[in-house]
């Protein structure tokens, strides 16, 4: 089973994701995207890291997703990665400019043949005003034509606001 979580900030994608990869009834491996840049994104990080049970295991992967995926993947386990819209951020801010095409094709034909379960979080970009300046726009079209790209190759797409889950493809939660 695959699923993509899309979902606004604070919208409890994330809670929702764990919640799901923990029912799986596998062996669970978090794949985390977030850089601790700076003392409120620490925070962040540890409130998440706080809210996981202690026997998940934990890959720290921030541009090199579709790696770590193929190398953590397994037929009976669940690879939870939050998020989707952090791992672009990070391809973003390098100088590489070809880097976040490269990584997201990767991506892209990585997910199809990966084994086991796989939960992915990411924030719905698209549902507000464009934004003022280049690189909030770059960003959310990135995230836009990531989620079209991804969405086909899942099982499972729930939208998540205000904490409820909205099925948009697959079976119902």
């Amino acid at each position: 089973m695959k699923t993509l979580v899309l979902g606004g900030v604070r919208s409890g994608k994330s809670r929702l994701a764990e919640q799901l990869a923990d029912a799986s009834g596998l062996d669970v491996t978090y794949i985390a995207t977030a850089r601790a840049d700076d003392a409120e994104m620490a925070r962040r990080i540890e409130r998440h890291r706080a809210d996981r049970p202690g026997d998940w295991g934990l890959i720290e992967a921030d541009t090199g997703l579709a790696a770590a995926l193929e190398e953590a993947a397994r037929p009976n386990e669940c690879l939870l990665v939050d998020c989707l819209t952090l791992w672009l951020t990070q391809l973003l801010c390098t100088e590489d400019e070809a880097l976040i095409e490269r990584e997201r094709e990767a991506l892209i034909a990585t997910v199809p043949q990966l084994p086991g379960t796989l939960v992915f979080v990411s924030n719905e970009t698209g549902m507000g005003i464009t934004p003022m300046d280049p690189l909030s726009r770059r960003f959310a079209d990135e995230a836009g034509w990531l989620h079209q790209r991804l969405a086909p190759a899942m099982d499972r797409v729930v939208l998540t606001v205000a904490g409820l889950p909205h099925v948009l493809k697959g079976d119902s939660l």
